[in-house]
């Protein structure tokens, strides 16, 4: 089980309640009236009613506008009041699912939260988390580390993270056997830098974050549409940004292609231990399940993939675990242990030889190794 603070839990909910109340009023000043923030409706109403920040909004069956995440996402450069509702959203989602909600979970019997890990319920093979989902407590954003650091180790304990880097991309380089992205690997470059240099001729931060989006989203099958949206550019900008991606790693498209083309003719997709995921392409009820089918296909060869080497690692650890080291959190690339202060610096060495040598890959595998009080 994990230990929670429940005095800075308090705390972090006074000032999430404040900045609510803030973005608040700043979105009412920017619509010229006040409206139910929460409410899908109004909030269309207000953006493409009164405030027409699109010209042909998307509506559902009953005519009302769709005003979904991945829709405001992409209209958040067009005016200032989308990103303040979608921040006050998320603050209002992260308040309700995990400040507010968390401490009516503690077990009375230990003062720890426990947590459910299934081992076979993804279709990747990931382990997921239930009641609660400690999976998805935020790790980046404003406000994620005021959440985190109301997390922390047992008296005399300290907790100690070790996160696969990069885990998908080097998979990508193994498998492909790209001699740019190879190479990028063995120097240990910063991929992303790297990748941005190839594309644009320079690491300039702007480049570097396009790059890292076309890193990333190679892997979960994302074309030209989904990134000129997560990017706010034009379409033909994200195509003409990816198709000098793939001159830059000349294999890597005849890679990606070949998954797709395998998964048909084989209607499975092998991970790197050679667990299966089935496809049934050919009774796809449309081209949208059967592009979805492909995208699945690519995702689960990387995610996959991972998740066997970090259950690996952590089968091989496990003899290492006791009542002076214990593993309390897997999020995905992730351990999460608790250990005696004393031991922590040896046993975090010793765990982190033993995840970088999970598998033998055509590049390095690399963990960070991060030891503190709170998991911020």
């Amino acid at each position: 089980g994990v230990v929670l603070d429940t005095k800075a839990l308090a705390e972090t909910a006074e000032t999430f309640n404040n900045r609510l109340l803030e973005l608040e009023q700043r979105i009412y000043e920017l619509a010229g009236e006040s409206f139910n923030i929460s409410s899908p409706k109004q909030v269309g109403d207000i953006l493409f009613g009164k405030l027409n920040i699109m010209e042909k909004p998307k509506k559902t069956k009953t005519g009302q506008y769709v005003t979904n995440e991945e829709v405001l996402q992409s209209l958040s450069s067009k005016n200032p009041i989308v990103a303040l509702i979608l921040d006050y959203r998320g603050l209002k989602k992260l308040l309700s699912t995990y400040i507010d909600a968390l401490p009516k979970l503690i077990n009375p019997r230990t003062g720890h939260i426990h947590t459910s890990f299934n081992q076979a319920i993804t279709a990747t093979g990931r382990l997921s988390s239930s009641d609660p989902n400690l999976q998805n407590i935020p790790a980046r954003g404003t406000f994620a580390k005021d959440v985190r650091d109301c997390f922390l180790a047992d008296e005399g304990y300290s907790l100690i993270s070790l996160d696969y880097s990069q885990i998908e991309l080097r998979l990508l380089a193994h498998f492909s056997r790209d001699p740019a992205l190879l190479a990028a690997f063995r120097a240990d470059e910063d991929i992303h830098a790297r990748t941005a240099i190839s594309i644009f001729g320079d690491a300039q931060p702007a480049h570097r974050t396009i790059a890292k989006s076309i890193n990333f989203g190679l892997i979960y099958g994302m074309g030209a549409g989904k990134l000129s949206d997560s990017l706010g550019i034009a379409r033909a900008e994200a195509k003409g940004y990816i198709e000098r991606y793939f001159a830059a790693f000349s294999t890597i498209k005849d890679f990606l292609q070949s998954i797709k083309s395998d998964a048909k003719a084989d209607g499975y997709v092998s991970t790197l231990f050679g667990r299966r995921r089935y496809f049934d392409f050919a009774n796809a009820r449309n081209n949208m399940v059967y592009a979805s089918y492909e995208r699945e296909a690519v995702n689960t060869k990387f995610q996959g993939s991972a998740a066997d080497i970090i259950k690996k690692a952590m089968v091989e650890i496990s003899p290492l675990l006791n009542g002076e080291a214990r593993l309390i959190l897997q999020i995905h690339d992730e351990l999460i242990f608790e250990v005696r202060d004393d031991l922590a610096q040896s046993f975090g060495e010793r765990a982190q030889e033993i995840m970088q040598s999970a598998a033998s890959l055509n590049v390095p595998l690399k963990t960070s190794l991060n030891i503190a009080k709170r998991w911020g």
